[in-house]
């Protein structure tokens, strides 16, 4: 087994680890944007599960998750030779935006539960793919993979109930 030297941070890469950050942060902030119609009006008249969570704790889980797969695409990206890493974080990072999409912009539930269990497989393809290269990387993501484990759930029952 091969041991691969850890890259020492460097403050030149500050630049690339905000850039990182950010494109994850627009891939939430834009799909909210352009659903908080549907958020106030259509999802507040869903009938809910008792545990779901109050709205009050998405923004601040979100933006934290956001952080956190943004540092794991720094680390994968930093370190060279990732096209295939790189591309499977972007496909889970469209469908995760598509969801919030199809879910409240179309107020389809059965197609955001469609989308979300695509995007639970892209995100464990995701930490494969990084796994490969930084552990650190797949470890962030451990949280996100956790997180959109329950919000499937969350979505089923949305659907069920709905």
């Amino acid at each position: 087994m091969e041991i691969v030297r850890r890259q020492s941070f460097s403050w030149r890469e500050v630049p690339a680890l905000l850039v990182s950050i950010v494109v994850c942060e627009l891939a939430g902030i834009v799909p909210s944007i352009l659903t908080a119609t549907s958020v106030a009006t259509w999802y507040t008249t869903l009938q809910k599960p008792g545990f779901t969570p109050p709205s009050w704790v998405f923004g601040p889980l979100w933006t934290t998750l956001y952080l956190l797969m943004g540092i794991a695409l720094y680390l994968v990206w930093r370190r060279g030779d990732n096209r295939f890493a790189l591309g499977v974080f972007a496909v889970q990072l469209v469908l995760n935006a598509s969801w919030t999409l199809v879910f409240f912009g179309m107020q389809w539930p059965a197609g955001g539960l469609a989308v979300i269990l695509a995007l639970l497989v892209a995100i464990v393809a995701t930490m494969v793919a990084f796994a490969r290269i930084d552990r650190r990387a797949a470890a962030l993501l451990v949280p996100y993979l956790c997180w959109v484990s329950f919000a499937t759930l969350l979505n089923y029952e949305l659907w069920r109930l709905n």
